[in-house]
């Protein structure tokens, strides 16, 4: 069951992160004042990608939750470090972001870690 809710998890939390910056992007700057506020709660109903990324990060936050009350906290929080490694992925090929190699080695050491603490 721990697998599973980990995989939700980081599988609800990555399409939330990408689906973000992929409308915030399209939608351009926004100011953060109180009606900057406004219009980006207007923003986020108007746009469905961005009602989906709400959703997800929904079921992100209670699967984490479910996932904490039956496993130790410190495996929970560094096992979901695994969406770093596929939001960078999918940063690069779908968002076509640049990774730099700092990034990039950054990446490759956090993965090592999951790989390290899925073994335990």
């Amino acid at each position: 069951m721990k697998w599973l809710l980990l995989l939700l998890m980081i599988a609800a939390t990555i399409t939330s992160d990408v689906l973000q910056s992929y409308e915030m992007k399209r939608a351009g700057a926004q100011s953060v004042g109180a009606r900057g506020l406004l219009r980006i709660v207007k923003l986020i109903a108007a746009r469905r990608f961005l009602l989906l990324a709400v959703a997800c990060m929904a079921v992100s936050f209670f699967s984490f939750m479910a996932l904490v009350e039956t496993q130790p906290l410190s495996f929970a929080v560094p096992a979901s470090a695994a969406s770093f490694i596929f939001e960078t992925l999918l940063a690069k090929f779908v968002l076509k972001e640049y990774i730099g190699p700092r990034r990039a080695i950054g990446t490759v050491i956090v993965m090592f870690g999951v790989i390290l603490l899925g073994g335990s």
